[in-house]
């Protein structure tokens, strides 16, 4: 790929979504456009570079965007935040909601759906101690192409079997051919908006706990430090933020502090002045 297309199509990703390509990503640029540009009729990445320069097409920059932030998700990733957020956070934060009994949770980068759907599952766990209560778990994603398959729920043999546990497939997920569906009752607790964190936070609310893992580490840290920023205008004091095993705070934004004994998980540092 010539320099100058890259740099056309990196700048353009940056200000579009506040992905940040380093030159040794090329080839994720090559591999993750050809089927866009084949979608089109054109034959090479380079022909598809020539339409950005050509046509100022919406529908274009979103294929080529939505193409590029597309990554990797699986049930229960990681475990231990699932297991932070069943043992620790709901607990703290059904005590600290016992007055209003209302909670609301954002899985922002939310993908295909695993993430939103893992926790909606603790949730159904514990519905002993919810069953008053007025839960929402909105899941958002850039993605138009993501959401859609997220909000139907649909996953291969391969998905399931990448850290769902067999007693939740069994409880949760129903055969739809070569394909697993999960459960009516658990995808009607998640809706679903499309959201670029790039954009304004306040049309989504305030949040009691949000999940924004394994996706600041695509940005530079001057937008890390923003996105965190508006992160916390939508948090309470007594919230919690869980950033992905490879993310942090420190040094990057003074509006979080780590939770003492909970790996990856943040509480607002300071008040915010509105």
């Amino acid at each position: 790929m010539k320099p100058a297309d890259f740099e056309l199509l990196s700048g353009m990703l940056r200000s579009r979504s506040g992905l940040v390509l380093s030159k040794d990503k090329v080839y994720l640029l090559e591999t993750r456009l050809m089927p866009v540009a084949r979608k089109r009729g054109l034959e090479s990445v380079e022909a598809l570079v020539e339409e950005v320069r050509k046509k100022n097409e919406e529908v274009l920059f979103r294929d080529i965007t939505e193409a590029m932030t597309t990554n990797e998700t699986f049930f229960y990733r990681d475990t231990k935040p699932f297991d932070t957020f069943r043992d620790d956070i709901l607990p703290h934060l059904l005590e600290a909601r016992s007055g209003k009994k209302a909670l609301r949770i954002w899985c922002a980068a939310a993908s295909t759906g695993q993430e939103p759907y893992s926790l909606s599952m603790i949730l159904k766990e514990a519905a002993a101690k919810l069953h008053d209560w007025r839960v929402e778990v909105l899941a958002t994603d850039i993605s138009r192409e993501v959401i859609d398959k997220a909000k139907v729920g649909l996953y291969s043999q391969f998905e399931v079997q990448r850290g769902l546990p067999i007693t939740h497939l069994v409880k949760y997920f129903k055969q739809v051919g070569e394909m697993w569906q999960i459960d009516e009752s658990i995808r009607s607790m998640v809706s679903y908006r499309e959201l670029n964190l790039m954009d304004d936070f306040a049309r989504v609310g305030m949040f009691d706990l949000i999940f924004c893992r394994n996706v600041l580490i695509y940005f530079d840290q001057e937008t890390k430090n923003d996105v965190l920023e508006r992160l916390s205008r939508v948090l309470p004091e007594d919230g919690r933020l869980v950033l992905g095993a490879a993310e942090t705070v420190i040094g990057v934004s003074d509006k979080f502090k780590p939770v003492a004994n909970q790996r990856g998980v943040y509480a607002r540092a300071v008040p915010v002045r509105h």
